[in-house]
């Protein structure tokens, strides 16, 4: 997996420069993320908890939980504590005020929290949500190991990541909106010009498909599967432990 960074021009690392770019654009990311993806990031979040409902768990762990949205969508589960953890102190400040006017914050905690290196005792958790994240680990198989640490037995984790559709007409339509349109709004309204420039860049590089069902595999995931939405937009990949 070739590394793709935020900020090409940076020396810094692609875990400080993720950080970095998250701060920058946290002021306006829930706007401009339901904007961009016209609202059908919540579907597929709803159909991921639906996914590890069959589970029932209990204390719940969103990774990369940037504003929350997983984390709040995980309360349909009924859940006695759901855990966020992100890089992002920007992402978090934003999240926590999120979660407090919602009356969440009895429920859901969000802390900082390096996915590569979590602040958790082993098997912690009986279900690991990401939502859009694993592409920006640094090392992946060391984040997914981490995953797979925190987890309990039989845990479930499930993973929300942007794929690369492979048909007509949704592959030409996705290619020209994430390279051309996605950019230039993005910019518009975050002002980091580099921050939507990163995120078709860093589709493009990710593993995706049977490739990452092999990592998960190699990391020691069993009962992997892998459901496609909307045309290969985006996979929901599931593991247990």
């Amino acid at each position: 997996m070739a590394e793709v960074k935020p900020y090409k021009d940076s020396e810094k690392g692609k875990k400080e420069q993720v950080a970095d770019m998250f701060d920058n654009i946290s002021h306006k990311y829930d706007f401009l993320n339901h904007l961009l993806s016209m609202g059908i990031d919540k579907l597929w979040r709803k159909r991921a908890i639906r996914i590890i409902s069959k589970n029932d768990p209990k204390e719940i762990l969103d990774i990369a939980t940037g504003t929350g949205d997983f984390a709040i969508e995980s309360l349909r589960l009924n859940p006695t504590a759901i855990t966020g953890v992100d890089i992002s102190n920007g992402m978090l400040e934003k999240g926590k005020d999120k979660i407090i006017k919602k009356g969440y914050d009895k429920v859901i905690t969000l802390q900082y929290g390096d996915s590569e290196d979590l602040p958790f005792e082993d098997e912690s958790f009986d279900a690991i949500t990401v939502g859009f994240g694993v592409r920006n680990f640094e090392n992946l198989e060391k984040g997914l190991g981490e995953m797979y640490r925190v987890l309990r037995p039989n845990g479930i984790a499930a993973i929300l990541e942007f794929s690369k559709p492979k048909k007509f007409p949704v592959k030409q339509s996705f290619n020209f909106y994430s390279k051309h349109i996605l950019p230039k709004v993005g910019n518009a309204i975050s002002k980091d010009s580099s921050a939507y420039t990163y995120l078709p860049e860093s589709v493009d590089a990710f593993p995706e498909g049977q490739d990452f069902l092999d990592i998960l595999s190699k990391v020691g995931y069993i009962n992997l599967a892998k459901r496609e939405v909307s045309g290969g937009i985006a996979t929901i990949y599931t593991g247990q432990k």
